[in-house]
């Protein structure tokens, strides 16, 4: 018999999680070195794992998205940051919402390993999810 371990903190809207990423080179699809929009859906995944973790002990598993926007491209060489907070607390549901903002870019005019961090940052990505985690007990 498995007995699952307490969360670190229980579950409340706001909590949330932030990752910081470099894209690299070899996930570039597209002309202009792209990154196709599954990159950020991933990272989304990944933020809310996390989230599961420190909030019920589990890694929870992703039910839906009721919302996905691509607001601005991910490029390779980007660095980003992603994150995820929790909007709302259901007994075994847990509704997030995302966001991928880029907060460094290459700038190949300046030289080829040139960037500059940007100011302001460029939402990229936001969604809102559903993930579900065990009962308690």
């Amino acid at each position: 018999m498995t007995t699952q371990q307490p969360a670190a903190r229980p579950a409340t809207v706001g909590m949330g999680v932030t990752h910081a990423r470099y894209v690299p080179y070899s996930h570039a699809h597209y002309a202009g070195n792209l990154v196709d929009g599954a990159y950020s859906l991933a990272l989304f995944g990944d933020v809310a794992t996390e989230l599961c973790i420190r909030t019920d002990g589990d890694e929870g598993l992703f039910a839906s998205y009721s919302d996905v926007q691509f607001l601005a491209p991910v490029r390779a060489g980007d660095c980003v940051e992603v994150s995820a907070t929790l909007v709302r607390v259901g007994s075994r549901s847990r509704e997030m919402e995302f966001e991928v903002r880029v907060v460094a870019r290459g700038d190949a005019a300046r030289g080829g390993s040139a960037a500059e961090v940007l100011d302001p940052v460029v939402m990229a990505t936001k969604a809102r999810g559903t993930v579900v985690v065990p009962p308690q007990g």
